[in-house]
């Protein structure tokens, strides 16, 4: 069933519409994200519940209750950082499994078994009674979050129309954006159960989300680059093309995928095919986005909002509340991003982003050097003040690097090295992710209010890296994303020219590609 509008290039070659198919898809497919956005918002919540520090971090407890104790020292506990970032050392680990079964076997499976491994992490987490079944479950949950990551960035970039494929990718980070404005709407409840088992519900509630997508991907349909890469059944491909775009001249499309894979999808040394000289702006870029996205300072907001809420003199309840205002202020500005990446262009909302979050990190730490003391809290008005400015940052990051730190990565790959070059970035996200996680309430102890401005300091690096080295990829066609490297001012340099008849076609069909 087709609805919506047709998408044609002038020559015909590049059409299509959009398909329920393809929106329930996408829409199944998205629950990877809820699971890793539910995950990161629980955690926040959870450990600044009295009942859940009382119960398995009690030094925490304690030293919580001590009036000696400074703001900014309250919460640094390894112990308790390891509750958050075990996780992602599980993420890390699994990411290079499930590049291979992702390449392998399909984007299908992975998906399955993400699902499945969340599934059984939720279960010990909310019935666990000592903080070893804590972890072992967070581990777990990192499984299932590894090969999430993995696979369902891929599957929406695949699946979606070219001159769309920003807005659907971008469902990705939506998806996580709606699952932690879930988690910050559970936690605020339950934290108001009697008996204090409240953390419980929210932990165990994660199984929602995890069974719709080990069940619902059990029904989804392969990419048809997957089904091209794997077994070169092109008949099948083609029948899959005409479905998911709605129409029946899929053949450019079809051809393109067919020349994509013909020569370099046999090679199984993924590995040591991304390090060539070719691909090396893509390298750079599996590397430095994921790396950029973590040193926003964006988890210290995503895994501590709740403690850092409480760190500014906010009680348990304000703080949790405070927490579901940026879940969803994150998840509107995402929403915004859908609509304009594919108008604006990548880069713009790149820009955008990093100038408002670096202005309101510096707010933020300006006001706590000057007015939060080792003990007591923030006056009220400056406390709305922080939370508006924090509100302002997550905005920012919700409409640049949040959703174009996945988009980006999973678009610019050569389906050769794409699932590889995934796994990269989604092994780099989890190795900062666990480095931030680990160090930030020891950093935030030491540093105090100098905090906002390290990680201010990283946005401006990183704009400045996406303003020179990053090319505008907007409505460019993923089989024809190489040509961008060999336009760009740099990166020529480095992958070398073409020649004047491939330069000429390549143009040809990126001026075509333009105007779709």
């Amino acid at each position: 069933m087709a609805v919506g509008f047709a998408i044609a290039s002038e020559n015909g070659q590049r059409n299509g519409k959009i398909t329920l198919y393809v929106v329930l898809s996408c829409m199944m497919a998205g629950m990877g994200g809820v699971i890793f956005g539910y995950d990161i918002g629980t955690a926040g919540g959870v450990t600044s519940m009295d009942s859940f520090l009382k119960k398995f971090f009690h030094k925490v407890y304690l030293k919580k209750e001590d009036a000696k104790v400074s703001n900014y020292c309250v919460f640094d506990s390894q112990l308790l950082t390891s509750f958050t970032s075990s996780l992602y050392i599980a993420g890390l680990v699994t990411s290079f499994f499930a590049s291979y079964i992702t390449k392998a076997f399909g984007r299908k499976p992975s998906m399955v078994a993400g699902g499945a491994a969340f599934l059984a992490g939720t279960a010990l987490g909310g019935a666990a009674f000592n903080v070893y079944m804590l972890i072992v479950g967070r581990l777990l949950l990192g499984v299932g979050v590894g090969f999430a990551n993995q696979a369902v960035p891929l599957y929406l970039s695949e699946m979606a129309l070219p001159r769309l494929r920003g807005a659907t990718s971008n469902g990705f980070q939506l998806s996580i954006g709606i699952g932690a404005l879930s988690a910050n709407l559970i936690n605020y409840g339950t934290e108001k159960i009697e008996g204090g088992w409240g953390w419980r519900v929210s932990l165990a509630m994660a199984a929602v989300p995890a069974s719709v997508l080990t069940l619902g991907a059990l029904f989804l349909p392969e990419t048809p680059n997957s089904l091209i890469q794997r077994n070169h059944d092109h008949q099948k491909a083609k029948l899959l093309l005409q479905r998911i775009r709605g129409i029946e001249d899929v053949e450019a499309e079809l051809d393109d995928l067919i020349k994509a894979s013909s020569s370099k999808t046999n090679n199984k040394q993924s590995f040591k095919i991304i390090l060539k000289r070719r691909y090396r702006p893509q390298l750079v870029m599996a590397v430095a986005i994921p790396f950029f996205q973590q040193v926003t300072g964006i988890n210290v907001i995503a895994f501590y909002a709740p403690l850092l809420f409480r760190t500014i003199g906010l009680g348990e309840s304000a703080a949790l509340l405070s927490a579901v205002m940026t879940g969803v202020v994150g998840t509107g500005s995402t929403f915004i991003s859908m609509f304009m990446v594919d108008k604006l262009g990548r880069r713009t909302l790149f820009m955008i982003g990093g100038i408002q979050m670096f202005a309101s990190q510096c707010i933020v730490g300006g006001i706590m050097a000057f007015h939060l003391r080792d003990h007591g809290g923030l006056s009220k008005v400056y406390s709305c003040v922080v939370l508006v400015m924090i509100l302002i940052y997550v905005a920012g990051f919700g409409w640049s690097w949040g959703p174009l730190g996945w988009l980006v990565p999973s678009e610019i790959f050569p389906l050769e090295i794409r699932s590889v070059g995934q796994s990269i970035t989604v092994a780099v996200s989890f190795i900062f992710t666990f480095i931030v996680a680990q160090t930030f309430l020891s950093m935030l102890c030491h540093f105090r209010s100098g905090i906002f401005f390290f990680f201010g300091g990283w946005v401006v690096v990183m704009t400045i890296f996406v303003y020179y080295l990053l090319p505008e990829t907007k409505s460019v066609p993923l089989e024809q994303m190489e040509k961008v490297w060999h336009e760009h001012w740099f990166w020529k340099r480095i992958v070398g020219e073409i020649s004047d008849t491939e330069s000429t076609n390549m143009r040809n069909e990126y001026d075509t590609s333009r105007k779709l």
